[in-house]
């Protein structure tokens, strides 16, 4: 088989199924991935995808074939498997989900012990080219023993974990849960239908589901809140049931979104100063990891709080490393990924969910004030998205020097960081897909936010 290198990003695999993604790739990505680990347990689940038991069945056989025992969730989020490879102590996990991606996409995300990503830097390459090649796995021809000739094939055993791991998600919690909030929640028809079906059994509040049954048809859409139109379902049923907060996952819910309880949609980077103040009260005094897309509410929500702001490059495998360094108990994106360290510092939906219903339900203060400070202080452009016809990297050194004459201080975090007293705004190249990705922010200033805005806009135009 012809391997479609393409299908390898920075951080996952992902591509078209059955072009690109299949189950020979599956099943040979299992005998690479043992290879390169030489796992003796590893861990694996799948979302909702029509093709996506199909993939994880290759998968197992692959990872089998080579010597490996197999722990299969079925079907679960990328969370989940997260969880078990952590708390089993397993040599590995590998999630087949597209994420957000339409349905005809599929893919995976992997990590190593201790629920460690695999990413381009730390075995996703090496897997890359032993796919490409021929002849590698001829040193797993042998049994347990060592014994060369003999073939030793690994072990297979299913295990649900829903309730072991909303029982575990509930642990976390330090404070009651209020019986009289009333929350919506909106799995999209990915993988966390389930898992909220038995987190509601759990929790004394008030829970509507919408769009719970698994379904890899998305008939209502893909499941990506990020997208203006995938909103509108959540916002409009958080009004007609008179929730107090409304919830949003994505395919594979390691992502969640949040509606104040007008409907109103929170952009994440508001989430993260939340989630960071509350982190800073359970633990006082520790480090929080930000990324430069966004940036001056988290860092003045940190420091009020006691906490440390510590900057990292954008993507969850920074993300994950420069927590694990600094030792930080929490990490958030602007695209609504949060990290947390007693989670093996990996990126979780669900966490955040119950944490917000912890932080409402020991508040006199409804969604919409918890936030509006924030909306006002640091008003935001959103993360826009452009093709870039030829080398980015001319455009954004252009447009670093245009701001840089007229006195903006210049940075290169990840992409290009431009910074001026009362606004800022940061522009760089996506890691997964073939884009650039503008966020503006002001000092208390939306039309300034909205000017910069558009004249970012024309300059990425006009290339």
């Amino acid at each position: 088989m012809t391997i479609d290198l393409s299908s390898f990003k920075a951080y996952d695999i992902r591509g078209i199924y059955p072009d690109q993604i299949n189950a020979e790739f599956m099943y040979k990505l299992g005998r690479a991935f043992v290879t390169q680990f030489q796992p003796g347990q590893v861990v694996i689940g799948y979302d909702s995808r029509l093709s996506s038991e199909e993939l994880a069945d290759a998968l197992a056989r692959g990872l089998q074939d080579s010597g490996t025992n197999v722990i299969d969730l079925g079907l679960c989020g990328s969370e989940m498997v997260y969880y078990a490879t952590g708390k089993y102590q397993t040599d590995g996990g590998i999630m087949i989900t597209a994420s957000h991606n339409p349905k005809e996409y599929n893919g995976c995300k992997m990590v190593t012990t201790g629920a460690r990503p695999v990413g381009a830097e730390s075995g996703l390459n090496d897997i890359k080219h032993l796919m490409a090649g021929d002849g590698l796995y001829q040193h797993l021809d042998q049994d347990e023993n060592g014994d060369a000739g003999k073939k030793y094939r690994g072990s297979y055993e299913k295990r649900n974990i829903n309730a072991e791991f909303a029982d575990w998600l509930i642990s976390r919690l330090t404070q009651k849960i209020r019986p009289d909030l009333n929350v919506l929640v909106n799995t999209g028809n990915g993988a966390g239908g389930p898992l909220v079906s038995t987190l509601t059994s759990r929790l004394p509040c008030t829970i509507h589901p919408l769009f719970e049954t698994p379904d890899g048809n998305f008939p209502n859409g893909v499941p990506n809140p990020l997208l203006p139109e995938r909103r509108e379902d959540t916002a409009e049923a958080v009004i007609r049931t008179g929730a107090d907060l409304g919830v949003a996952f994505d395919g594979d819910f390691d992502r969640c979104f949040f509606f104040d309880e007008n409907g109103r949609f929170i952009e994440g980077y508001y989430i993260v100063g939340l989630l960071a103040r509350q982190m800073l009260e359970k633990y006082p005094g520790s480090r929080i990891v930000y990324d430069p897309r966004l940036t001056w509410h988290t860092i003045e929500a940190v420091r009020k709080s006691g906490g440390i702001p510590v900057l990292s490059r954008t993507g969850h495998a920074y993300i994950k490393d420069k927590m694990r360094r600094e030792d930080a108990v929490y990490g958030g994106e602007m695209s609504a990924h949060h990290y947390f360290r007693d989670f093996w510092y990996c990126d979780s939906g669900m966490m955040p969910f119950l944490l917000l219903l912890e932080m409402l339900s020991n508040t006199d203060k409804t969604m919409s004030e918890l936030v509006n400070e924030a909306f006002e202080r640091y008003p935001v452009s959103g993360e826009l998205n452009y093709k870039v016809q030829g080398d980015p990297g001319i455009l954004l050194q252009k447009i670093a020097d245009h701001y840089k004459e007229e006195g903006g201080k210049i940075s290169y975090p990840d992409g290009l960081s431009v910074e001026f007293d009362n606004w800022r705004f940061s522009l760089r190249v996506s890691n997964t897909e073939p884009l650039l990705r503008l966020n503006v922010e002001s000092r208390g200033d939306r039309m300034l936010m909205e000017k910069k805005r558009d004249e970012l806009i024309a300059r990425i135009r006009h290339q």
